[in-house]
């Protein structure tokens, strides 16, 4: 088969949405460390609950990359269960290429709990121990690797170690909890070898260990590591991006009314800035049409439901207002 344009690797999931009602959210006098807070030992309301399958920072960013026209796939673990079934289906209605979706005999497909209450989320996870191996991938354009589950480190050295045999496919890095709680060591081969590295401001302070209140010295620091390009996402505040001689700050696309429900929000942001170089854009096209996809995903329930096709996101582009525009810092 001929290569791919996007390869994503990272695990799989379910969402079960639990949209809450009577809770409250409790935080310091900073607005830091928020906790969600229902009353305990008691009977607690929901207004309804919402599944949705095939989700993950990986499977989210393989079908944007999907949606936007690259011929994309996944590399991922199910187990042999009926959520596994489900969610294998919904990659193909997605035109990805699943033939690096390896299926579990006597093991479950991971399930998590979302706790929605307002516009945010708290996901309840658990992810099974797989034993991951990394098939024969080719040589994709562009591989693309973010959440895996606990106990994945020979994994990761395995990547990297195909990596550095194949100097040709360019590396886009999302960590996720695991792999920020790695720490910097046990992943700088990793870290040396990305073209792009991605992460919201919280991420990218925990995988310095401190937090930077200058956002160049920040963006500095992280592309000290290795990656030649570093992007940050400051949520509703914006980006920040170094590509090693200028920074650059891009604002939020204006949202058309309030978020609904978060999830898959910074998601749509890395994975449509990656896509948009894979499709022949340079850094500064591909830092406009980002936070695109991410106003139209919170606009609905879950990562997936709101990812735009190419045309609908250069609709929206010319539509933009005259101080969408990024600008140095």
């Amino acid at each position: 088969m001929k290569n791919l344009d996007f390869l994503a690797i990272g695990d799989i999931t379910t969402d079960a949405f639990i949209r809450l009602k009577d809770a409250s959210v409790n935080c310091d006098l900073n607005h830091e460390h928020c906790k969600l807070c229902v009353s305990f030992g008691d009977k607690i309301p929901y207004e309804f609950v919402e599944v949705v399958r095939a989700v993950g920072n990986s499977p989210n960013a393989a079908v944007s990359a999907s949606r936007l026209g690259l011929k994309a796939g996944l590399v991922t673990n199910i187990g042999n269960d009926q959520n596994g079934a489900e969610c294998l289906e919904v990659l193909k209605k997605e035109n990805l290429d699943t033939q690096y979706v390896t299926r579990h005999k006597e093991m479950e497909t991971n399930y998590h709990y979302v706790l929605w209450y307002e516009a945010e989320r708290t996901i309840l996870v658990k992810h099974q121990s797989y034993p991951y191996r990394l098939p024969d991938i080719g040589s994709p354009a562009w591989l693309y690797l973010s959440s895996l589950g606990n106990n994945t480190l020979g994994y990761h050295e395995e990547i990297v170690a195909y990596l550095e045999k194949h100097r040709d496919i360019k590396l886009a890095f999302q960590p996720g909890t695991y792999q920020i709680n790695l720490g910097y060591e046990k992943l700088k081969r990793l870290y040396a070898r990305t073209e792009v590295f991605i992460a919201n401001k919280e991420e990218a302070d925990r995988v310095l260990g401190k937090k930077h209140d200058d956002i160049k010295t920040l963006l500095t620091a992280i592309q000290n590591l290795g990656p030649k390009l570093v992007l940050v996402t400051n949520g509703p505040k914006g980006s920040y991006f170094f590509d090693g001689k200028n920074f650059w700050f891009m604002p939020p696309y204006p949202d058309p009314k309030p978020p609904y429900e978060r999830t898959g929000a910074g998601d749509a942001y890395a994975s449509t800035f990656v896509s948009a170089l894979a499709l022949g854009k340079t850094a500064e096209e591909a830092l406009r049409l980002a936070p695109i996809n991410s106003m139209s995903v919170v606009q609905q329930i879950g990562a997936q439901k709101g990812l735009l096709s190419r045309s609908d996101l250069e609709k929206l582009l010319s539509k933009a207002p005259n101080d969408y525009q990024f600008k140095k810092i």
